[in-house]
Formats: structure tokens, sequence, C-alpha cells
């Protein structure tokens, strides 16, 4: 007879799914309208598309700091904190009068932006069963997805009726996702009531942001279709131009149900590992053509890995994480995420410009391809050996029965050295 499985659809997991689709909504609403406004106040395109790279990069340098910033304040703290500034940057912006003070007001957005998502992620985690942690965090992804996929279509018919009225729909949602966040209790005590300092040597996860170079080599060359696929599309004169984005939210869609739960059943590695391959695999498919069948080949071969990668490194680098440290350690993952994806619209517009569009997608199927010897290499290093510590420097003097034998089982190679108690997880190597 099987086992029980953990319960994962909770009320607060729903909770958090809520605010995460609010969080999605409300700035997907924002980002693809902004450019317009700045237009329409004067400034260049090139000033347009700066708008987005400022966010951006303030959110990924700033995301291990302000991650570790939560795990001292605690994360329910941050995520009211941060929908509140982020709602008063709504009335900024409806307010600028020169396209100078949305650009500025970007660099402190990408900030708080960043606090948001780590947060969240860390807060996420911790209401995970850890035997479902790729299910469940895979299916809490899916709702920023959905936000993702209605939210530009809202922003452009609302920003039609005004950019007043743009700001006001957007300050709004962040004022509900401030008051979705204040419902929620806090998972974990702050690690301030512990008398932590903030400013410390293990202020930051430097393992786990080494390791998340990882998702920097595949992400840049998201970062490259997210910027150019439409571009390539009208270059070869296939309509609809945004076939590919669609193709890819659709294959994301149906594909993490099925992919990711099977992570925490067979091993994180054994599906993490083809994810890099598929992701290598379908940028190299828009090198082959940009025609109809290629664009749609290629969007799923690349929306099946991308879509499964995320979550199932997640979940197996937060097996390597103290409860206390997750908020520090997911800074460290969107830090090299959102630099990978900044960095690949940058780099490979600079190549199309210059060699052509199979050129900029070779170089970016080059690099989603180094990620997988990268990984194996990096992550026997740093991420290995914490895991490996002995059951009995676990185990405390409950532990032992009134004869003197220890009572403690031995860790399976799925369990997480720093779970708080008996998690039941597949007993199938990870290392195989």
């Amino acid at each position: 007879m099987a086992a029980e499985r953990d319960p994962l659809f909770t009320p607060r997991f729903f909770v958090m799914c809520a605010f995460s689709f609010t969080v999605f909504l409300s700035a997907f609403q924002l980002l693809p309208t902004a450019p317009f406004r700045i237009l329409d106040l004067g400034g260049s395109k090139f000033a347009a598309g700066m708008f987005l790279g400022f966010l951006t990069y303030a959110s990924a340098f700033s995301a291990p700091l302000t991650g570790a910033l939560a795990d001292r304040v605690g994360k329910r703290r941050m995520l009211v904190a941060c929908s509140l500034v982020i709602a008063g940057f709504s009335v900024a912006y409806a307010l600028s009068r020169s396209y100078r003070l949305p650009l500025a007001l970007a660099f402190a957005h990408g900030v708080f932006w960043s606090g948001l998502l780590s947060a969240s992620a860390a807060y996420i985690t911790d209401i995970i069963p850890e035997s479902r942690r790729a299910e469940g965090i895979g299916y809490w992804g899916l709702s920023t997805i959905v936000a993702i996929a209605v939210a530009p279509s809202i922003g452009f018919w609302v920003y039609g009726h005004g950019w007043i009225w743009l700001c006001a729909a957007t300050g709004t949602l962040n004022l509900v996702m401030a008051a979705i966040a204040f419902s929620l209790p806090e998972a974990h005590a702050p690690a301030w009531m512990g008398g932590e300092r903030f400013f410390t040597r293990r202020l930051l996860e430097w393992r786990v942001l080494a390791v998340s170079f990882t998702l920097f080599l595949y992400s840049f060359g998201y970062g490259g279709v997210t910027s150019f696929s439409a571009l390539y599309a009208a270059a070869n004169g296939v309509v609809p131009r945004g076939i590919y984005f669609t193709t890819l939210a659709l294959v994301v869609l149906a594909t993490r149900p099925l992919c990711v739960p099977l992570a925490d059943r067979v091993g994180h590695k054994k599906v993490f590992l083809p994810s890099l391959l598929l992701i290598a695999t379908g940028l190299g498919l828009l090198v082959l053509g940009g025609t109809r069948p290629w664009l749609v080949a290629s969007a799923v071969v690349f929306g099946t890995g991308f879509g499964t990668a995320y979550p199932v490194f997640a979940a197996y680098v937060m097996r390597h994480v103290e409860p206390a440290r997750r908020g520090a350690a997911f800074g460290g993952i969107l830090a090299a995420f959102d630099t990978g994806i900044g960095s690949g619209s940058i780099a490979l517009g600079w190549i199309i410009q210059r060699r052509g569009f199979p050129a900029a997608f070779a170089t970016a199927a080059a690099l989603a391809a180094l990620s997988l010897p990268f990984f194996l290499i990096v992550e026997r290093r740093l991420l290995r050996a914490p895991a490996r510590r002995a059951p009995e420097a676990q185990a405390g003097p409950e532990a032992s029965a009134p004869g003197g034998h220890s009572q403690a089982a031995p860790r399976t190679p799925l369990e997480s050295p720093w779970s708080g108690g008996t998690s039941r997880v597949s007993t199938r190597s990870e290392n195989t």
C-alpha cells in the first residue's frame, strides 16, 4: 500500500499563489507600457529600453542582499513593506512629467522588486512539504505564468484610457498584495529575534550564488528569445509574430505539471540535467531556421526544458540550505537568473545587429550547453558535501533508546540535512 503523501494544496499555499498572481499581474501591466510613456514624455527608444534594463539589473544585483534581509526581518514583514513601497512608486510614476524620473525610479523599484521575489520564494518553500518541494514550486510558479499571459493585454487596454489610470490600477494591485501578505503568518522566527547581526560573513549564500551561475548560462538565451523572437518571426514573414511565446507558454503549462513532480519521485538531478539539454537543443533549433515549423519546434523543446529546470533546481538547492537562510539563497538564485536575462537581451541584440539572428542564437545555445558541465563540476564541490553530514550529528538525547541504542534512522539520499522532522521522500539516489 502506498504511503500517504504530505499535503501540498493547503489554504496558505493557495493564498501565496494568489499573492504571486497579483504581483505579476501588477508588474506586467507596467513593464510593457512604461516604454511608451517614456516615448510620450520625449525620451528616445534607447531610453525606453533602459527602463526594463535598469529595473532588471537593480533587481539582480540587490537580490542577494534583500534576500538576506528577508531572513533577518521576517519574510512576511518583507512582503508587506515591499508591496507598500512599490505602491508608492506607482504614485510617483503617475506624477512624472519627465522621462528621466521613471528611469531613476526604476533602479529603486528593482531593489524592492528583488525583495518581493526573494521573500515570496523563500516563504512558499517554508510551507511546501520537502517530499513535494519541486512539485509545489512548479505549481506555485504557474500562477505567475498565467498572470504574465494576461497582464500585458490588460495593461495596454488600461493605458489606452490614460497613464494615470494605468498607475492607479497597478497601485491598487500593490495594496492588495500588501493586504494578502499581512494576512499570512510568519513561517519561521526572523533571525534578528535570535540576536544575529546583519552584516556578518554569513550574510550572503555564496555557495548558492556560485551554483546558480548555471541559471545565468541558460537564462542568457531566454533574454534573447524574449526580446527578439518576434523580430525573428517578422524577418521570416511568420504571422502571428508572437507565435513563439504563445507556444512557449502553452508548452510550459502542459509539461510542468507532468515533469516537475517526477523530480520529487526519481531525483531532482535526473530531471534537471535533461532539462538543460532540452534548453540548449531548443535554442539550437533557432539557428537552423526562423520559419513557422522551426519556431514552433524550438518553442516546444525549449519550453519543456525551461519550464521544468527552475523549480527543480530550486528544490534541489533548498535541500542544502538552512530554513533560516532561504531568503538569502533565493536572492542568489534570482541574481544569477535576472543577470542572465538582462545580459542576453543586450548582448544578443548587439550580435544580431552585426552578425544576424543565427549567430546570436548559436551563441545562446553554446552558453546553454555549458550549463550542464558547469553544474556537474560546481555542484559536486559546493553542495554535495554539506548534504552528507553524519546522522549522528543531528541526533539529540531523545534519539537514544533506554538501553543506549540510537533510534535515529539513516538519512535517505533525498532527505535534507535541514529537515525539521520526518519527511516522506524517495530513497532513490540523487547521485546516479
